[in-house]
């Protein structure tokens, strides 16, 4: 396994550099070998190629793990459902995805590189597809947006109830989501941002990002109505509690990755006595700190939680000021916690540094980012 995963990583340095020429190539390629698959995905497909990729490279970033490459791909799987992906594609995107290789990495290619993709997808194309075939849920849930709640120009709350079929979830975990009356065939994933119920009702927090390409997100926010119907695939993600933990509980939230966070402690509220637990809640302004208002609520009812909320760019915000990695630091140590951690990219990086120098154990850390590490 350790000379397998050294070759898919070698290999791989030959084309990360040239990602949107792999995906065009791969697409290219896989709509020539079979037409008809072009009618899975979107008519537009920018940022299409780079969830390929971030699977590609998730996978690869598994492979020496063999139980978390295991049941990564499996839970990959159970979601490409939705795509309605049939086991006779999986041999035409191994065929297109292994070309692509070839011609992205040019004369660095070589025969043992081959051989260890070829093997590499034959073990993902039979993970992901006894992943699909285990599931007895359905491939989607239509659900029906009850309420819609605008905070600012940009965020949107809003919460959805899954119709015909019941979807279980864990706190802490995250679902893709179709707008399928405005962008079809597009899917993204967000997180949920309450613990699970018996009504079906999940809550999500939305916020369109600055690129062009977040369509399904613009639509979320700014055109879906109460009403509307989505389609919501399976949950995955493993930010999810571990009750049989004794430590108490750090939890950071940047922005709309305040919702695994809240979904969190909402699960936590139904059973948590013993346990400690300290929320840091960060936003450029306090205008930005829309979910304050319920997690004060949350410490209301339940003495074992804190939440500290601090702001980076508003001088006027009467409380901690500054970014919010920072602010944990002053805080610290946090050797002894259960640590978890969601937001942008660049706000999980600098908080795992904060936990890494106050020595938490990586098995003790888990988070969920918008956007790549």
């Amino acid at each position: 396994m350790d000379n397998f995963a050294r070759l898919l990583k070698e290999s791989w340095t030959l084309v990360e550099q040239e990602r949107v020429r792999l995906s065009d190539h791969f697409y290219a390629r896989l709509f020539l070998l079979d037409p008809e698959l072009r009618k899975l995905f979107p008519v537009q497909m920018a940022g299409q190629g780079d969830r390929l990729l971030e699977a590609i490279i998730a996978a690869i970033h598994t492979v020496d793990d063999p139980e978390g490459f295991d049941e990564f791909l499996r839970a990959l799987g159970r979601d490409h459902r939705k795509y309605h992906v049939e086991a006779a594609h999986f041999d035409t995107m191994g065929v297109a995805l292994l070309d692509a290789l070839r011609s992205t990495a040019g004369d660095g290619w070589n025969l043992e590189y081959d051989q260890a993709w070829r093997d590499a997808y034959a073990a993902i194309a039979e993970k992901m597809l006894a992943g699909a075939a285990a599931d007895g849920d359905p491939p989607f849930w239509h659900a029906e947006v009850l309420t819609h709640e605008r905070h600012g120009p940009d965020t949107a709350v809003f919460t959805c109830r899954a119709l015909q079929y019941p979807l279980s979830w864990k706190a802490g975990q995250y679902v893709s989501v179709e707008v399928p009356r405005h962008h079809p065939r597009v899917w993204r994933t967000y997180s949920v941002a309450n613990a699970p119920n018996d009504d079906n009702v999940l809550e999500f927090h939305v916020r369109t990002p600055a690129e062009a390409a977040g369509w399904v997100s613009g639509a979320l926010v700014r055109r879906v109505k109460p009403g509307d119907l989505l389609r919501v695939a399976a949950p995955m993600g493993s930010m999810t509690l571990d009750r049989s933990s004794e430590r108490d509980i750090l939890c950071v939230a940047g922005g709309v990755g305040l919702a695994p966070v809240k979904a969190l402690v909402e699960e936590l509220a139904g059973y948590n006595r013993a346990r400690w637990v300290h929320v840091f809640y960060g936003a450029r302004t306090e205008a930005d700190l829309y979910g304050l208002d319920r997690l004060r609520e949350l410490v209301a009812a339940h003495p074992w939680l804190s939440v500290t909320a601090a702001c980076s760019d508003d001088p006027d915000f009467d409380g901690e000021q500054g970014d919010i990695s920072d602010v944990v630091a002053r805080y610290g140590p946090w050797t002894t916690h259960d640590c978890y951690v969601s937001g942008s990219a660049a706000m999980v990086r600098s908080t795992l540094r904060v936990l890494a120098a106050d020595d938490v154990p990586p098995q003790h850390t888990r988070y969920d980012t918008f956007g790549n590490l």
